[in-house]
């Protein structure tokens, strides 16, 4: 068997974050980037999918992704436009509202497909994976991808600003839910998209396109359904700094989990045991609770020397 490889496929922003009306930090963001950098510092090789201007901001961002091991054979550099900005304004209870500030050529995602196996992880998701200006050439990566067995995670991060455009976008997000093996997403996302709050009444709707299904409540715990399980997982209690990469770092939290398990698809289909959804949410909410706590938007070098023993303890307790 081929060494497994993961893919993140997303866009790239400069977050500029803001608190009491004051800039705090500017960090390299988006929620690809986010998960990706995670998971290069607890050393998973990650190839990285998206475009960046050929400007001062996209240099910055260049940089930072090489200093954190991400292979950027796959990002499409451009000089029709410019870099893109996000101003991420935290409340009183460290989430953030966004203003986005955005200038990208006509031509979008112009690089090569990588050569997709099944012994492959993708993940994709946010506004990225429905914006009809990029969609049909995120399709054709997404199409490859699909056909050559790859294991495709999706996660929707639908934001309220998205509302007035929800009937037009639900059958887009439906086809990104038949395209993945796994989806996860935030209880604010489904909210958001169905209406709906109760986890079992989101997994019938998300069920009708894919089996897997993982919520995250915040500090009500973490939801996780497949074909036959359905199990809520508590969470610990955490005053957080900052929680604009949690979902982000609960994605690579799941990679991570795949990865080290060796969950993958058999015939093209992945079947998760009750064990492996165990190991899954232990693993991404370790992740998540870890970013919580930091401004940054992905975890800290550090925090590889006691993950293998955090998590243990975590999944232990949640047996």
């Amino acid at each position: 068997m081929s060494k497994r490889r993961v893919f993140g496929i997303g866009e790239t922003v400069l977050d500029i974050i803001f608190k009491n009306h004051q800039p705090i930090a500017a960090k390299a963001g988006g929620s690809a980037l986010n998960t990706l950098v995670s998971l290069a510092r607890v050393d998973v090789p990650v190839n990285f999918i998206t475009e960046i201007g050929r400007d001062k901001v996209g240099e910055n961002i260049m940089q930072f992704l090489s200093d954190n091991q991400l292979n950027t054979e796959y990002v499409c550099r451009f000089t029709e436009g410019k870099s893109a900005l996000a101003l991420a304004y935290l409340n009183e209870n460290n989430d953030a509202e966004y203003e986005f500030f955005k200038e990208y050529p006509k031509q979008r995602l112009v690089g090569n497909i990588p050569d997709f196996t099944d012994n492959d992880i993708i993940i994709f998701g946010s506004y990225f994976g429905l914006n009809p200006a990029i969609r049909p050439r995120l399709m054709d990566y997404l199409r490859v991808a699909k056909s050559n067995g790859a294991l495709i995670i999706y996660d929707p991060n639908f934001r309220k600003h998205h509302l007035k455009n929800r009937e037009k976008l639900i059958p887009i997000i439906e086809e990104n839910f038949q395209i993945a093996d796994i989806v996860r997403g935030s209880d604010e996302d489904f909210e958001n998209i169905y209406g709906l709050s109760n986890p079992t009444e989101v997994y019938a709707r998300v069920a009708a396109h894919c089996n897997n299904l993982i919520i995250t409540a915040g500090s009500n715990g973490v939801y996780a359904f497949g074909t036959s399980y359905h199990h809520h997982f508590q969470v610990p209690i955490i005053n957080p700094v900052s929680t604009i990469g949690a979902g982000d770092n609960f994605n690579a939290g799941i990679i991570k989990a795949l990865l080290d398990y060796k969950i993958n698809k058999e015939n093209n289909e992945l079947t998760i045991t009750a064990k492996d959804w165990v190991s899954i949410a232990s693993y991404g909410i370790e992740f998540s609770s870890e970013v919580c706590m930091r401004i940054d938007n992905y975890v800290d070098v550090q925090f590889k020397r006691n993950f293998a023993r955090n998590v243990e303890q975590r999944i232990a307790s949640s047996n």
